[in-house]
């Protein structure tokens, strides 16, 4: 192997090392947040959290509230009680409605959770379902209240 190949190969190393040692003092600006973590944290819930489980027994599968009232800032938490289930919020259930979440993963470990931020307008309702079992009644809404 010749001295320039290894020289090459160190030439990414050495930079790396050298950005650390320049640029790593106390007085270095910290480096700017992605806008991702921004939003999420612009996003903070400032409510309450609300548990809507989500059950299989011998009635059937449903969510317990199947009716729900809440306010911007707080936060659904679906609840895997038993069964396998999912929390969709459909945009043809929810015409005109911007920015729903997307569905959830299938919950299958009890006490596994999807947490929805209450950011829709208040005034409305807002209708959800588990996919699977949305046909044998696993359907709910969520009213949005205006701020208290």
């Amino acid at each position: 192997m010749s001295i320039r190949v290894t020289l090459r190969r160190a030439a990414p190393l050495t930079a790396v090392i050298l950005s650390l040692a320049c640029g790593g003092g106390k007085d270095a600006p910290a480096p700017a947040a992605p806008a991702e973590a921004a939003a999420s944290v612009a996003a903070a819930p400032t409510g309450k959290i609300i548990v809507i489980e989500l059950i299989t027994d011998e009635t059937g599968n449903y969510f317990k509230p199947k009716e729900v009232e809440a306010h911007v800032g707080d936060v659904l938490r679906f609840t895997l009680g038993i069964g396998v289930h999912n929390v969709h919020f459909l945009a043809d259930s929810n015409p005109g409605v911007p920015n729903l979440p997307a569905a959830s993963d299938m919950l299958q470990l009890p006490g596994q959770t999807f947490d929805v931020p209450v950011t829709f307008a208040p005034g409305k309702s807002y209708y959800f379902q588990c996919d699977p079992h949305a046909l044998l009644g696993m359907t709910g809404h969520v009213k949005v209240e205006a701020a208290e």
